[in-house]
């Protein structure tokens, strides 16, 4: 089993053990807490940010499940937040129905606020340091909150029926979708305590990464089958995407040059770090 597996494992066992709920007399709100979750997930931000803190602090792994954790959380609410009617009215998340069509608008809506909320209680649970602790819970309340992927959504919902240009189209999927992605490298160096330029560098590569990220679920959109996504597809008809913009072909070379400015930032780490991280894209891109 190699190292990514190997973590994944773990991350994923732990993140099993440690959603949050309380039980009451509620008769579906704990199980629908669980659900997302259970339903899978490439767990991907959470992975970035292990990989970084186990190449550079093995011993600390464990404790980043924590901050991992709390990572996921927000990415699960914000899925969950776009599947309802009010956003994209989609039945269908990773393979499984999504939360307003098996249960209720309100159950969903109150779930995603719950993870939301728990997760900055989760990250300050974490066994870290105090420091180190208030630098993650600004990270992550940047990359998620009005300075990137709430703004990201709003500017995207907004502007769906109006045709974007191509740098304020990457203005939305930088904050919508590549700040958290960007997010959970800057917090595994943090955790790491690499020096400043070493974050920003792991910040910059996040960013690159989540546009790619942002350009291949638009081909899988325009592409692919719902069966083969695991989501409903030819869904961004009336959205501000690449593949709409730019048409296939030309979101291809988007991602082509994508990967080519990717590939140059991670020729600035060492070369254990540059591999895995190159593996994880392109197990996950």
């Amino acid at each position: 089993m190699d190292l990514e597996t190997n973590l994944l494992k773990e991350f994923e066992e732990f993140l099993q053990n440690n959603i949050p709920t309380k039980k009451s007399f509620h008769p579906h709100f704990e199980v629908a807490m669980k659900k997302m979750f259970s339903a899978g997930g490439k767990r991907f931000r959470p992975l970035l940010l292990l990989s970084v803190v186990q190449n550079y602090e093995p011993l600390l792994v464990k404790n980043a499940f924590y901050p991992s954790l709390a990572l996921e959380m927000i990415h699960t609410y914000s899925l969950i937040h776009d599947d309802l009617p009010t956003f994209d009215d989609s039945p269908l998340r990773r393979g499984v129905e999504t939360l307003h069509v098996t249960y209720d608008e309100v159950t969903a809506t109150l779930v995603a606020d719950a993870l939301n909320t728990d997760a900055f209680l989760t990250l300050s649970n974490s066994p870290l340091s105090s420091d180190t602790v208030v630098k993650l819970t600004q990270e992550l309340s940047y990359g998620a909150g009005v300075n990137g992927m709430v703004l990201g959504q709003a500017l995207d919902c907004y502007f769906e029926n109006q045709k974007l240009s191509l740098e304020q189209l990457m203005f939305i999927h930088i904050h919508k979708t590549a700040y958290l992605i960007s997010t959970a490298l800057k917090m595994g160096a943090i955790i790491s305590n690499l020096p400043k330029q070493k974050v920003n560098l792991f910040g910059e590569l996040g960013l690159k990464i989540g546009l790619l990220f942002q350009v291949v679920d638009d081909l899988i959109d325009a592409t692919k089958s719902s069966d083969e996504a695991g989501k409903p597809t030819n869904n961004d008809t009336n959205k501000n995407s690449y593949t709409n913009l730019l048409g296939v072909e030309g979101a291809n070379q988007k991602r082509d040059e994508l990967k080519e400015e990717i590939k140059g930032l991670l020729d600035k780490l060492d070369v254990n770090m540059k591999q895995r991280l190159q593996k994880l894209i392109e197990k996950y891109l």
